[in-house]
């Protein structure tokens, strides 16, 4: 009796046994099939986190395009914009160079080249976008109604950037105001004046619209973006405004060597050179901002 106990025992035990390691090899083989037809449901039912894209802008009109148009256009791409508003044309780059943003829309080709000579940068671009006619802006309009009749002496206030005095000094040698050296064309410099007719006075490119408002300022070089956010139209409050032919001035997506074949990066660049994009601006802006819309291939 005793011996058929310890029999029904160690049977027991070792059935028990048994189940334990063919439970273990079912569980691991079942938490495998159930990964799978999770993941299977995962990607059946749930949709994917979608990308999240930092673009660096100014306000008005990089903000509200990429805002107002853009954005809405890659969500439905899975794309997450998110903007990021600047006042000055330093950060955006720098930024961007540290990671801290995967884009920038603000700037033109002319600034983007002397801002990677100058700081050692290695940026490029992936779209052409617009171009911003700049202007020469006076609120003293009843006594200078056009460029011309800006007296002998009178004051102009202009940006402090040196990356845009080529582009300055040739607008205003080409409204009369002064003469360059020859040859020089949008690349003068400060050095490059042989005669002014006015003088000029270097400020933040911000505060160039307030300038205008400054009795002892005539008049007032403006970029487009800051003359718009300031409630000017170029097209009918400036004084002297720039051709958009030949203008090899356009305003461009920029980001990194590193990001620019990127999916994500390459759908921005498409979205903004759409034609919802074109007709935004023609609207918005009449004139005052001119559509581009080239993918740099």
């Amino acid at each position: 009796m005793k011996k058929r106990w310890i029999s029904s025992l160690l049977a027991g035990l070792l059935a028990v046994s048994l189940t334990a390691c063919g439970g273990g090899g079912a569980q691991q083989s079942g938490g495998g099939q159930t990964a799978a037809s999770g993941s299977e449901s995962s990607s059946g039912s749930a949709q994917a986190e979608p990308t999240t894209l930092k673009v660096g802008a100014t306000a008005v009109p990089h903000a509200e395009i990429l805002n107002e148009v853009v954005k809405p256009a890659l969500e439905k791409e899975g794309i997450n914009l998110e903007v990021i508003v600047f006042q000055d044309y330093v950060l955006p780059n720098t930024n961007l160079a540290d990671g801290e943003l995967d884009a920038n829309y603000f700037q033109h080709i002319p600034w983007l080249e002397n801002t990677n000579k100058e700081k050692g940068l290695d940026l490029t671009y992936v779209a052409g976008v617009h171009i911003e006619p700049m202007g020469i802006y006076s609120n003293k309009q009843k006594a200078y109604p056009d460029v011309a009749s800006l007296p002998e002496g009178a004051k102009v206030a202009v940006t402090n950037g040196q990356g845009e005095h080529g582009r300055i000094l040739a607008l205003l040698q080409d409204a009369g105001l002064l003469k360059l050296k020859d040859g020089v064309g949008m690349n003068g410099t400060m050095a490059d004046i042989v005669e002014k007719k006015v003088e000029l006075v270097e400020l933040e490119p911000a505060m160039l619209p307030r300038a205008i408002e400054d009795p002892g300022i005539d008049a007032a070089v403006i970029n487009s973006n800051f003359a718009l956010q300031a409630g000017l139209n170029p097209t009918k409050d400036s004084i002297h405004l720039e051709s958009g032919e030949n203008n090899p001035y356009v305003n461009v997506l920029a980001t990194r060597q590193d990001n620019k074949d990127s999916e994500a990066i390459q759908k921005l660049a498409k979205a903004l050179t759409s034609p919802e994009v074109k007709t935004f601006i023609e609207e918005k802006y009449g004139g005052s901002v001119l559509f581009v819309g080239q993918l740099n291939q």
